[in-house]
């Protein structure tokens, strides 16, 4: 008997490669992955049609969907990790010498203003410099995955002439979140931006998780054991990828390989899978996602992910 064919839309990196090219397989479920550029494309259609019976998502698209209604089901399967001291940038002739000076001022945002990491951005803003968000007029260059999200007073459009980095570039706009300070008429706003969100990561554990995986909630119901058989199959894909990145068996290093070698310095798994190791800085992005007004509360983490997986780490 054929096993259920499942749709699922995850982009290849390191710790998924394993299960995309079938050397990791489920036992009970085939998938069949699309393939979607850019990836973000993929969860605006989650969210809005449920396109895919499996996909990976930005963290604060999938709260957000969920604060406004929508069943998918989140897997603790955190993909994609990332030091967000990088993701702000300046025009050098901006006058900006601390990230302080960003208040009072309008701030570019790549993309909505819900995206990831622009929400991990203003995190590092507000706690790690002191920023009041409140007061900086915030400019997104897009709209936001969830239609029903509506923005706070102090988010508009970008309008303007040319795409955001071509505005930050020119000056028309001093300063962006979500964006990297490369290219002519850019400057990161952070200096030594790697070495300082390692820094945060050594000195407080700060290491923000982006993307998980979900699922459509009657594909959950209809197949009890998929979500164990995924995360299952997901964390022996990881641990392929981890043992060839210790061994020294990667040739060519991406940034996301830079950065879980850097992290593998301090503790073993760059990328834990499963809520108890992710409690805390899944309860930093709430608390921020409530405090920059994406939220309207937080929300408890058993309602957000699989009742089987609350336990089951990897």
């Amino acid at each position: 008997m054929p096993k259920p064919a499942l749709t699922m839309v995850t982009r290849t990196q390191g710790n998924n490669r394993a299960l995309k090219e079938g050397a990791i397989r489920l036992p009970d479920f085939d998938l069949n992955f699309e393939e979607v550029a850019p990836l973000p494309r993929a969860f605006r259609r989650m969210v809005r049609e449920g396109a895919y019976d499996i996909s990976e998502m930005a963290l604060t698209t999938f709260l957000c969907a969920r604060a406004h209604g929508s069943d998918l089901v989140g897997l603790p399967i955190f993909l994609v990790r990332e030091f967000h001291h990088k993701s702000m940038a300046k025009h050098v002739g901006s006058g900006i010498e601390t990230p302080k000076d960003l208040e009072g001022r309008r701030v570019g945002v790549s993309r909505g203003y819900t995206v990831t990491t622009g929400v991990w951005a203003r995190t590092i803003l507000a706690d790690h410099y002191g920023v009041d968000l409140d007061s900086v007029t915030w400019a997104r260059s897009d709209d936001e995955h969830v239609a029903e999200y509506v923005r706070p007073a102090n988010v508009e459009e970008l309008g303007g002439d040319g795409t955001l980095e071509e505005q930050v570039a020119r000056g028309d706009v001093p300063v962006a979140v979500g964006m990297q300070g490369k290219g002519d008429g850019l400057a990161p706003l952070i200096d030594n931006a790697f070495d300082a969100g390692l820094a945060a990561f050594r000195n407080s554990g700060f290491y923000p998780i982006n993307h998980l995986v979900v699922m459509r909630r009657d594909v959950f119901d209809a197949h009890p054991d998929l979500a164990v058989q995924l995360f299952d199959a997901f964390a022996a894909s990881k641990r392929l990828y981890l043992n060839e990145l210790r061994a020294g068996q990667i040739s060519d290093l991406a940034p996301t390989d830079k950065v879980h070698q850097a992290v593998m310095e301090t503790q073993a798994d760059p990328l834990p899978y499963g809520l108890g190791p992710n409690k805390d800085v899944l309860e930093t992005l709430m608390a921020a996602a409530v405090a920059q007004r994406i939220l309207p509360a937080p929300i408890a983490l058993g309602d957000l992910f699989a009742p089987n997986l609350m336990e089951r780490v990897g």
